[in-house]
């Protein structure tokens, strides 16, 4: 018998032998932040629950040791605009740091490269005028994008979906949408603007636009509307110590985290009691969790949910990341900041951004100490030749991410000052929220409604971010499970 089926038929012995009111059971599939926040919040509220996961828990917040250096291997801060993620680190006895505030920069091609601006939401400038959004845009750009701010808000743009893209380039014009919002939309959701739905991807900017008549305007709102100080925070060790707080509060509060537990089939009696099979065996539940991504959700509830497989969510989109740990005293002036978000034009390099991780963290430029510097380099742009580079070898990976970390970072790097690195793939980690999305999760959300023992979370159903999952997971699990 196998270490999984011994455990399996132990937790469902060890039910057995409780007392039936002793407590409800709950069945959480999958160990992400969301997976282990409805865990922990269901343990709060009196259930006795069980969390099956087929890899390792943290799904997309884990960490790698490179060198020496624990660092993430996949998220590395949250957004600020809610508390959810500072409250739940305070519960958990975590320290919460912020970046240098040094600004990311903008690389366009070959000598273009300029510090983005500070205001606005993702990428939208709060104001065209300022010096720093003037600087990335040629002089037509930067007079069609100030027009902005006196041009009335056309009602098409305000009824139905609308891309991203269609928005910022109607009201900003071209080169706002190149140069600004599609490095920082795709580096972050490896996806062009023009198929991602604005409601999605920045809630409340449309709302915003109306209300101030002009789309910069909207953005500074939003972004003053935010919590005051820097727009992301961290963790001191890094987010993946998010993980190992929540596994360790979850074992203090007695939940069984089983890992290496591929769950094949879910099924849901009248009487609202769910069965889910792993292999042989069976766990019977109460409540059930699903924290999957979504096309695996979908899957899994097709039939206890009917009509749920025809709104099945695209597959999100893959990132490779490149983390380089390197000997070279002449990055501790962090010559591009925080790091550089990458213009899809630009002709020289194939990454979509760089993040020089030790000079955003000061936590980890301490630990690393002078002249030691964490560098991390993210694939998986919107070409087909950077979709190639993405899928390439490790060692292809490593020559390309050194490349263009020598442009990006405008500096003379090669592999004799390479100290350690490592190539972390994160196969459709980012949920796309493509036009029309929000109608979609609102027919989902529909047909989950008469399900009341059911909570279906995650990014694909709350937005890509932290913020958005804690928040979200928390307030459904808080709600809808007493």
């Amino acid at each position: 018998m196998s270490r999984l089926a011994d455990r399996l038929q132990s937790l469902a012995a060890s039910r057995k032998a409780t007392v039936p009111s002793q407590a409800p059971s709950a069945v959480v599939l999958g160990a992400g932040v969301a997976g282990l926040v409805a865990a922990r919040e269901l343990a709060l509220l009196g259930y006795e629950v069980s969390v099956l996961e087929a890899g390792e828990p943290g799904g997309r917040v884990s960490a790698h040791v490179v060198d020496g250096l624990s660092l993430d291997a996949g998220a590395e801060s949250f957004a600020t605009r809610n508390d959810a993620v500072a409250r739940l680190a305070g519960e958990l006895g975590l320290e919460i740091v912020y970046p240098a505030p040094s600004p990311a920069w903008l690389h366009a091609g070959p000598g273009r490269d300029v510090p983005l601006p500070r205001s606005g939401v993702v990428g939208i400038p709060g104001d065209p005028r300022e010096a720093d959004a003037i600087a990335a845009l040629s002089a037509e750009g930067a007079a069609r994008a100030a027009l902005d701010l006196e041009t009335p808000v056309q009602p098409e743009l305000l009824e139905g979906p609308v891309s991203l893209g269609e928005l910022v380039r109607v009201r900003l014009g071209q080169e706002v949408l190149e140069n600004f919002v599609t490095p920082v939309v795709s580096g972050v959701h490896s996806a062009d603007p023009e198929a991602l739905d604005a409601d999605a991807i920045a809630p409340g900017l449309r709302a915003a636009l109306e209300r101030e008549g002009s789309l910069s305007a909207a953005a500074a709102s939003l972004r003053s509307a935010a919590p005051a100080g820097s727009a992301v925070a961290g963790l001191r060790g890094g987010m993946n110590t998010l993980v190992n707080a929540l596994v360790a509060d979850l074992e203090a509060r007695g939940v069984h985290l089983i890992t290496g537990a591929e769950v094949e089939h879910v099924e849901r009696e009248e009487n609202g009691a769910w069965h889910v099979s792993v292999g042989s065996d069976v766990l019977d539940a109460e409540r059930l969790v699903v924290a999957t991504d979504g096309p695996r959700a979908v899957e899994l509830l097709s039939e206890a949910v009917p009509g749920l497989a025809a709104l099945r969510p695209e597959e999100g989109a893959a990132v490779s990341l490149v983390t380089l740990v390197v000997d070279l005293p002449d990055l501790d002036v962090a010559p591009r900041g925080t790091g550089v978000l990458v213009a899809p034009g630009a002709p020289d390099v194939v990454a979509k951004a760089l993040t020089h991780a030790s000079a955003k963290w000061p936590w980890l430029a301490e630990l690393a100490g002078p002249g030691r510097h964490v560098l991390r380099l993210s694939y998986g742009r919107l070409t087909d030749e950077a979709a190639r580079v993405a899928d390439a070898d490790d060692e292809t990976l490593l020559k390309q991410g050194l490349a263009d970390a020598a442009i990006l970072l405008g500096v003379q790097l090669g592999e004799a000052d390479v100290l350690g690195w490592d190539v972390v793939r994160h196969h459709g980690a980012l949920p796309m929220a493509t036009l029309g999305h929000r109608d979609r999760l609102q027919a989902i959300s529909g047909l989950l409604a008469p399900v009341p023992e059911l909570d279906v979370v995650g990014a694909w159903r709350y937005g890509t971010g932290l913020a958005a999952v804690v928040s979200s997971t928390r307030q459904s699990l808080g709600l809808s499970a007493r």
